[in-house]
């Protein structure tokens, strides 16, 4: 008795550990309001939109949590190219070990960011659109060939749709609504690699399993002796349909895992945009994580099922 409550007050202290490492990043409303007044400047001097400028921010840098970002306060991927004199930063992109800016501050990043774009011809075209049509603007920094992401201009339209960044073109300010963040209960049965911050627990349950819902699809968690055969039986689900729904072929479920019932999203539809890979991370874990479909977690990071990844890269989430 005495071990098994040791390892029950060992997985909520697990458990816990991981919340509060989720808590500590910053927020999407944070960083907006930490950024607002120098997009709001910069909109004034440089005449970029204060929305596109910080959909660009949020995006490149992952609300201020990527590693360009905390290592080398670079907030919007800028790469060294051959007149950038200053220090340097070493950074996986679209190809290994890419030379990137590094800033002693935040703030000359976003300075060096309107100087990028006020001072270069590519983006020449981009200073005579209307400021408020933050549409154009960010398919002009698509075709001028700022990012190569194809949905580069899709992502920032919907950032700045999303979270109201056009009220600060209009010189208005971003009305947060207040927050009540849903906390999972911390018992045994919350599994280890999950996205805290992103699933809820329905109220009830579903062929005798607890039903968690996750990026709009639901699934179950797995417990002792359960395998894909004795869940086929118990969910009323071919083993065939399970394996493909939760990307698991050939292998075999274990005890406290994630099993989808319902297919996984083809990207995260809760506005986060990164995963900092950490130690025993796989891109299948990941994938399950925030209820993601394994192709397009692939396809969306340019990856092959052959490629390894290692910790602390970022791994593309929309």
């Amino acid at each position: 008795m005495k071990q098994k409550t040791l390892h029950i007050v060992a997985i909520s202290f697990l458990v816990l550990i991981q919340f509060n490492t989720y808590a500590q990043k910053t927020t999407r409303k944070e960083y907006i309001q930490e950024y607002t007044n120098i997009v709001l400047e910069h909109q004034d001097i440089y005449g970029i939109p204060a929305s596109i400028k910080m959909a660009q921010a949020i995006f490149e840098s992952g609300n201020g949590n990527g590693r360009l970002a905390t290592q080398a306060n670079n907030h919007f991927g800028i790469k060294c190219k051959k007149e950038w004199a200053g220090e340097t930063i070493y950074h996986d992109d679209d190809e290994l070990g890419e030379c990137f800016r590094k800033y002693n501050t935040d703030a000359e990043s976003f300075k060096d960011h309107s100087e990028f774009l006020d001072g270069s011809a590519r983006y020449e075209s981009l200073f005579s659109l209307d400021p408020m049509d933050y549409k154009a603007w960010a398919h002009g920094l698509k075709a001028a060939g700022y990012a190569t992401n194809p949905k580069y201009a899709d992502i920032l339209i919907t950032l700045i749709e999303d979270n109201k960044l056009y009220l600060l073109d209009q010189g208005k300010d971003i009305i947060f609504e207040e927050e009540t963040p849903v906390v999972p209960e911390v018992d045994k049965t919350i599994p280890k690699h999950i996205d805290l911050d992103n699933y809820t627990i329905s109220v009830s349950g579903h062929l005798g399993y607890k039903l968690y819902s996750n990026n709009g699809s639901e699934f179950i968690i797995t417990e002792n002796g359960d395998t894909f055969a004795s869940l086929s039986n118990k969910l009323k689900m071919s083993e065939k349909k399970l394996r493909k729904i939760n990307d698991m072929p050939n292998e075999q479920v274990t005890a406290n895992s994630i099993i989808y019932i319902k297919k996984k999203a083809k990207r995260v539809n809760n506005g986060k945009l990164m995963h900092y890979v950490k130690e025993g991370d796989t891109m299948h874990s990941i994938s399950q994580m925030y209820g993601i479909r394994l192709k397009n977690l692939y396809n969306l990071n340019r990856l092959q099922p052959t490629s390894k990844i290692a910790i602390g890269q970022q791994i593309r989430l929309m």
